[in-house]
């Protein structure tokens, strides 16, 4: 159980799937499918749903590459956080918003697995949260041609190590979307 006794909710935190983010990622259309699958049963449990939309020079707020994805639809009852850097919780309000909803967990779901994603979840574990990483439902873009692994390997190499992450009374696991069961 995670560090916030206090606090017993869980919530689906989708980061950064925007038009400039996810639009040449790995198997895009795939992850995107299995977000919006999560989407709707965290929506139908009741279960908190908070968005991150990342933006900087090239993505500035509101411009077409900073929206998210057309697939995926934000209702205006479910908080947005603004961020500048890859971990969600640095400079902005996420944190008061989950305090708001009561949430000690996170089941974490976007892009770039090599980036924001992975920056996020090492935020909020040290933070206090549980976070649960579903294996199928983040994304990177092939970034090869500067040395990078491929989006592939980039991908399993996160889903291998956040399963062996652990700290005082919280826990990180990983598991895909037909794994998840959000409780109404």
């Amino acid at each position: 159980m995670s560090t916030l006794p206090q606090r017993t909710a869980t919530a689906l935190l989708i980061i950064d799937v925007q038009v400039g983010v996810v639009g040449a990622a790995y198997q895009r259309d795939t992850v995107i499918a299995n977000i919006q699958t999560l989407l709707t049963a965290a929506r139908a449990s009741g279960t908190p749903v908070i968005w991150v939309a990342h933006s900087e020079e090239q993505m500035p707020i509101g411009s077409e590459a900073w929206q998210y994805v057309p697939e995926l639809v934000r209702l205006e009852s479910e908080p947005l956080v603004h961020k500048l850097y890859g971990d969600s919780f640095e400079a902005t309000d996420l944190e008061a918003a989950l305090a708001a909803a009561n949430v000690a967990h996170l089941v974490v779901v976007g892009a770039q697995t090599d980036a924001c994603i992975r920056s996020t979840i090492h935020g909020a574990f040290t933070r206090g949260y549980d976070v649960t990483l579903l294996s199928d439902a983040h994304t990177t873009e092939d970034m090869t041609e500067w040395g990078a692994p491929p989006p592939g390997v980039i991908i399993k190499h996160t889903n291998m190590y956040w399963g062996f992450q652990s700290a005082p009374g919280r826990t990180a696991k990983v598991l895909t979307t037909a794994e998840v069961s959000f409780s109404a």
